[in-house]
């Protein structure tokens, strides 16, 4: 109920899934405090259609898609999963609906054409994500960019009812935050192309640094590097950590109220970024030029980058060196000094 004792108008919402894993789903129904279903009971949300969390199959899902195409169902949030696939030579046959002769894209195209909001859940709806990896020969695409460049399936100029633009949430998968805090902030009608950035991703979410609130940033600032994955030390400099270069907020709210990837041992890959899937090299090496890594922290220059990592591992604390390189605490922090005792 609202304020003056009216209930609150409900948002209906369908949530489909394309070239993807399912992953963004598993992710989302793992969301605390609140959980999913209660998020959308909180904000109002009708959930029309889930692929996993939905009862409807068959014909009971399209009579649900021929109310939205009738205006029977007004459809608030169209929100997708997984990228779409355009092959073969644009035909999208090679992903055609359940039970039917039209092609997924087609269908797609169509209930977003139809929607006040469109949303691309995670990467592959986004930009395209691992789906259009290699030499796609699905044609996978995201809703409103081809990778790196506008366009995708639903074109650079596309805009929603509401008049804006696909909200792209990006992540392989995203956070299960993200979905509700997104979907909450839509459904309440606050929800403005002002929160958008250049991507088209919500800035509550890409005004951050993965690089924030990093369980390793004491090895960074001093360089101590590790050189293996089960070392302790900071993973840029040799194991490819993307953490000072990728937006997002996943070292401040924990996943599943416990981390990260790097909190567990592995770099930050940039999984929220177009293109992250072809980074040029192995996910878990650092391309250096002249010893130097190609990818710096963002808006760091290269010289300052240079004479800061000189002067910081110059400076570095025999304790961090140690720990760096080791798969546990060898050295424990100076503190335990006896009142008295020097």
């Amino acid at each position: 109920m609202t304020a003056n004792g009216f209930a609150k108008t409900s948002i209906n919402m369908l949530w489909l899934q394309s070239g993807g894993c399912g992953g963004c789903t598993l992710s989302a129904i793992c969301a605390e405090a609140p959980d999913l279903l209660t998020a959308f009971d909180g904000a109002n949300i009708n959930l029309l259609w889930h692929p996993t969390l939905s009862e409807e199959t068959g014909q009971s899902f399209n009579d649900i898609l021929d109310a939205v195409r009738a205006r029977k169902i007004e459809l608030g949030i169209l929100c997708l999963e997984g990228s779409v696939i355009t092959g073969p030579n644009g035909t999208g046959r090679f992903h055609m609906m359940s039970g039917g002769e039209v092609a997924m894209m087609d269908v797609i195209a169509e209930l977003a054409a139809l929607s006040d909001h469109v949303v691309a859940m995670g990467s592959c709806a986004a930009f395209g994500g691992v789906t259009a990896g290699g030499g796609n020969p699905s044609g996978a695409t995201g809703l409103a960019f081809d990778v790196k460049d506008p366009g995708g399936l639903l074109g650079e100029k596309f805009r929603a009812k509401s008049g804006l633009p696909v909200i792209n949430i990006s992540g392989c998968p995203v956070h299960p935050a993200w979905v509700t805090e997104t979907l909450l902030q839509i459904a309440s009608g606050d929800f403005t192309e002002h929160d958008l950035d250049v991507w088209n991703r919500p800035k509550a979410i890409s005004d951050k640094l993965v690089h924030h609130g990093c369980s390793r940033n004491e090895y960074y600032e001093f360089k101590a590097s590790a050189e293996q994955l089960c070392e302790l030390g900071c993973m840029m400099e040799h194991l490819g950590c993307k953490g000072t270069q990728a937006c997002g907020d996943c070292n401040t709210r924990s996943w599943n109220g416990t981390g990260s990837c790097i909190t567990g041992g592995y770099p930050c890959i940039a999984c929220t970024e177009p293109g992250f899937e072809e980074p040029g090299h192995a996910f878990v090496e650092t391309p250096k030029i002249a010893g130097i890594p190609v990818g710096l922290p963002t808006d760091m220059p290269k010289a300052w980058f240079v004479a800061l990592a000189s002067l910081s591992k110059a400076a570095t604390p025999k304790r961090l060196r140690k720990n760096a390189t080791a798969d546990h605490i060898v050295i424990s922090p100076n503190n335990n000094k006896r009142r008295g005792k020097r």
